[in-house]
C-alpha cells in the first residue's frame, strides 16, 4: 500500500488538517473538463444529511474516473462535503456578500449543525472497498450584532465556506459551544478521516485465504 493518498479536494483547510495528522497526500483535482460544481446541485426535498453523504460519495466517484483517465499510480483516494443546516435548510456557500451577511444573520443567537462526509476507497479499481462516515456537530453562536456581521463579511472571509463562516476564523468569538467534532465544523472529521484510512490500509494487507 503506499505511503500517501489522493485527496479529492480543493480546500485548503482539508489539506492543513491532513497534514496535522501526518497524512501524505497529493492532490486529485477536477480538470477545466469537469464541472465539479454540479455536483453540489442540491436534489428537491432533499435532507442535509442525505444531501452531504450523496454529494461526498459523488466526488469519489468523479475522483476514481479522473485518476483512471490519468493513469496514475495506485493509492486510497479520499474526498470530503461539508454543509451548514438550521432544521432542513442548507446553508452552502454564499454567492455574494449579501448572501453571507442573511446567512450570519440567520445564524445569530442560534445553533445549527455542521454536517461532514467523508468516504475513502481503497484504489479506483471497480471492486475496490469503499468505507465512508457522516459527523454532525452542533455549534451554538451568541447573538451578533449587525456591525460584527459586516465586518466579518468585509474582512472577504465568509466567500467560499459552507454557512458564510470559519471557526478558525475571527467568527470562533461568535461560538458559544460546540458538541461534536472542530475538525469537522473545519470540514474533514479528524477522528472518522483517520480511521477510515487505517480501516482500508489494514484490508489491503489482510492475508488472503
Amino acid at each position: 500500500m503506499p505511503a500517501f493518498i489522493y485527496l479529492a479536494s480543493q480546500s485548503p483547510r482539508r489539506r492543513q488538517l491532513l497534514e496535522q495528522i501526518g497524512v501524505r497526500f497529493e492532490l486529485l483535482l477536477p480538470g477545466s473538463d469537469e464541472d465539479a460544481e454540479a455536483l453540489e446541485a442540491v436534489l428537491p426535498g432533499e435532507a442535509p444529511e442525505a444531501y452531504v453523504e450523496r454529494v461526498t460519495r459523488a466526488k469519489l466517484d468523479a475522483a476514481r474516473d479522473r485518476w483512471k483517465r490519468r493513469g496514475l499510480a495506485p493509492a486510497p483516494i479520499l474526498a470530503a462535503d461539508t454543509t451548514v443546516a438550521i432544521g432542513r435548510s442548507m446553508l452552502g456557500k454564499p454567492a455574494d456578500a449579501q448572501e453571507a451577511h442573511d446567512m450570519l444573520a440567520r445564524l445569530s443567537g442560534r445553533t445549527h449543525r455542521v454536517i461532514s462526509g467523508v468516504a475513502v476507497a481503497a484504489s479506483a479499481a471497480p471492486r475496490a472497498r469503499v468505507l465512508s462516515a457522516l459527523n454532525i456537530t452542533r455549534v451554538r453562536f451568541r447573538a451578533v450584532s449587525a456591525a460584527e456581521i459586516a465586518a466579518y463579511v468585509q474582512s472577504g472571509e465568509p466567500m467560499g465556506k459552507a454557512g458564510a463562516y470559519a471557526i478558525q476564523s475571527a467568527a470562533s468569538a461568535w461560538v458559544e459551544r460546540i458538541e461534536g467534532s472542530y475538525s469537522g465544523v473545519m470540514g474533514l472529521p479528524l477522528f472518522e478521516t483517520s480511521q477510515l484510512i487505517a480501516q482500508v490500509r489494514a484490508r489491503v494487507h489482510e492475508p488472503r485465504g
